[in-house]
């Protein structure tokens, strides 16, 4: 059965490269809008839009589509939209600890696996010169949260309770069980 990753994230392609499974990108233009609900509900649902986005036109594939965000004080942080927003982000995860959520959906022709993974993260104290400088690489602008923790962004984080590969955006280990539910299995788990 061939599979299909419903996703643009460049971090997401290295996560299945690193499992070693055998796909196909086919990013999904799936409208992301939602009404305000819970982080577990909005990341997998949008991970369900996502995926049935592609699936509707690939019979016998299996699809899976995914969605990452941060939550702090009850509010859901995105990308930030430029570097202020990057600041204020930034400045708001200072010191504290988030929840990174993780929605993720499986889609065959028999089965639909929708599920979600928390992590908490808890950031350093950031100095203004951290900040700054961080935001100069470049790399937070295109991050949930503002911060990857996979580069330059492991420096904020002082403690990490749940799955690392969640915060990345894909709950590895919950991933391929789930992934093996549904009939795939990375090339080094196949016998010839």
């Amino acid at each position: 059965m061939e599979l299909i990753l419903a996703s643009g994230s460049p971090r997401r392609r290295e996560m299945f490269d690193l499992m070693g499974l055998s796909y196909t990108l086919r990013p999904s233009d799936a409208d992301e809008s939602l009404p305000p609900c819970a982080p577990s509900d909005m990341v997998e649902t949008l991970a369900l839009r996502k995926a049935a986005s592609i699936k509707k036109s690939a019979p016998g594939c299996c699809v899976v589509g995914a969605d990452t965000v941060v939550y702090l004080d009850g509010h859901i942080i995105g990308k930030p939209a430029d570097e202020a927003d990057a600041s204020r982000i930034l400045h708001m995860l200072s010191g504290r600890t988030h929840t990174v959520y993780t929605g993720v959906a499986i889609l065959t022709d028999e089965k639909q696996l929708v599920f979600h993974e928390t992590t908490d993260v808890t950031f350093a104290t950031l100095s203004e010169a951290e900040i700054a400088d961080y935001i100069a690489s470049g790399e937070p602008m295109d991050k949930a949260g503002a911060y990857g923790v996979q580069g330059i962004g492991a420096v904020l984080v002082e403690k990490v309770e749940g799955c690392y590969f969640n915060i990345i955006g894909l709950p590895i280990p919950t991933f391929y069980r789930k992934l093996a539910e549904a009939g795939i299995l990375p090339a080094w788990r196949r016998r010839l």
